[in-house]
């Protein structure tokens, strides 16, 4: 009979130490969000081919976020659970922060890109479940909240870096067409080396619990609630029959789009939508001929499956973290093209009121990022007030109407007042919905699902590329300050689908 134990409360050092390598991830994340559209623009991509570029980057991690998830789940060897993922992934993202900026070419760049998120990917998604691998339950918004803390500091630093190489230590934001100013080039430097240095910390200063702890922890869990062993587990078992039907319905509607748009000649963009219909269908055939050869014991299969039999409530967490990325992405795509245009009054890569407004822009990111560290903060007090629905409702609307600000201010200096509501719907995006998600998730599966869970930042970010730019161009003029428009209402309607889950404490 397995022993049961109660897992440790850990100290604030403590969990400093655990989510401490969020901040070089944050760094490495902010970094790319700010600067890659600047980095395209400037190798010669039209802002309204953006979204295309930005693709690599959620479509990476679609692949890669449920392929860890799975591998850590799985994993112990003497760095533990999640830390060679840590490691070896801040390992490969420093160096693809350093490469980015001195790309020749824009597919170059774009490659890059694609490189940079899968290797972020691999160290940020397992440190989800590292929370709820070494904290008990009433301490994991402790950790959830460490870890929105560090990723609003890095942002900030990192965010801001290219501003404060021009400002604070004289180096140039411009320069010749089709090259990179060294202002951005120095900021990706530092913060490759910081992104690794933060990682490095936590693997060296926290020690994972073994197999036999973990089990122990959970057997006292399941003691506290009264069930046996493996009444937690969520039995992923779909008939074969399903699988096929399903496939062949998502198949008709990708041929179905892809001939309206052929038949239109609408943006090639939307294509996007219609193939990631058929390789869905495509997914769901190839398990259903694994499942009728009875090889069902591989990673493959087990994903799948699993996806389909996620918890009622992660369904309905997955609609509001649709809505909420959505909106993140259209701000990233656009942000740089928004503020320059728009507030700036130049589309010129090569003029001086593009650079002063990119970097302003970057300022901006900083500020959204850091009222995010510090609703960090607060967010625990609006929940204790109101709960964690209501709070994240609140946080999402106040959010929207930042966006919606950009349209009406047209003094940039007062674009900070817009990212305060900003960073507190970003602040509870990173944590409120984690802190929900960890009352419903089987603990055996908590990686493989905290990667199906961050599908649901992916998709909207694949449906962004796909959409926006069709969207920005024919329905909106062209003018890229519409992108926080479309980022606004998507927040509207985040906000109004916290309302509809149903979480066990409300049975």
């Amino acid at each position: 009979m397995t022993q049961m134990k109660q897992k440790p409360f850990l100290n604030f050092w403590q969990i400093w130490n655990m989510c401490f390598g969020f901040l070089g991830i944050q760094i490495g994340f902010a970094l790319q969000n700010a600067n890659t559209s600047r980095i395209f623009q400037t190798l010669g991509a039209d802002y309204n081919n953006l979204p295309i570029l930005w693709l690599a980057a959620p479509i990476t991690g679609l692949i890669v976020q449920p392929i860890i998830g799975h591998m850590s789940d799985k994993t112990w060897g003497k760095l533990g659970r999640r830390r060679p993922y840590f490691l070896y992934g801040a390992l490969l993202a420093s160096a693809a922060l350093i490469i980015m900026p001195n790309s020749p070419t824009l597919w170059f760049a774009a490659s890059m890109l694609w490189i940079m998120d899968a290797s972020i990917n691999i160290s940020m998604e397992p440190f989800r479940a590292f929370v709820g691998d070494m904290l008990p339950q009433k301490q994991r918004p402790k950790g959830y909240g460490m870890q929105t803390f560090f990723i609003g500091v890095g942002a900030v630093s990192a965010s801001m870096l290219p501003w404060m190489m021009t400002n604070w230590f004289e180096v140039s934001n411009v320069a010749p067409a089709g090259e990179i100013p060294d202002s951005v080039k120095y900021a990706f430097y530092v913060g490759g080396i910081s992104y690794f240095a933060a990682v490095l910390w936590t693997v060296i200063s926290t020690k994972e619990y073994s197999p036999e702890e973990i089990e122990a922890f959970e057997a006292y869990e399941r003691h506290l609630k009264g069930i046996k062993k493996g009444e937690d587990h969520i039995i992923a078992d779909r008939p074969v029959n399903k699988f096929v039907a399903h496939g062949i319905l998502w198949f008709l509607a990708g041929a179905i789009l892809t001939a309206f748009f052929i038949g239109f000649q609408l943006d090639k963009q939307l294509y996007i939508l219609s193939g990631g219909c058929i390789v869905f269908a495509c997914i769901q055939w190839t398990v259903a001929l694994l499942k009728s050869k009875n090889r069902i014991n591989n990673g493959f299969v087990e994903v799948v499956e699993d996806l389909f039999a996620m918890p009622n409530a992660m369904r309905q967490l997955a609609v509001v973290q649709f809505f909420s990325w959505f909106a993140l992405f259209a701000m990233w795509i656009y942000g740089t093209a928004a503020v320059t245009e728009y507030h700036y009054g130049s589309n010129d890569p090569t003029s001086l009121a593009f650079a002063e407004g990119a970097d302003w822009w970057g300022v901006l990111s900083g500020a959204y990022n850091g009222f995010a560290a510090l609703a960090a903060l607060v967010i625990p007090i609006i929940v204790a007030k109101v709960g964690q629905k209501l709070a994240h409702m609140i946080n999402l609307w106040i959010g929207a109407l930042g966006f919606l600000s950009f349209l009406v201010i047209k003094d940039p200096a007062l674009l900070l007042l817009s990212t305060v509501g900003i960073g507190f719907a970003w602040a509870s995006i990173l944590s409120l919905p984690y802190s929900m998600l960890s009352n419903v998730l089987p603990s055996n599966k908590l990686g493989i699902y905290m990667g199906i869970f961050n599908f649901f930042i992916v998709l909207p970010q694949i449906l962004a590329a796909a959409v926006l730019g069709f969207i920005i161009s024919n329905l909106l003029g062209g003018e890229a300050i519409y992108g926080f428009a479309v980022a606004g209402i998507s927040w509207f309607i985040a906000g109004f689908s916290v309302l509809l889950v149903k979480l066990p404490e409300e049975d």
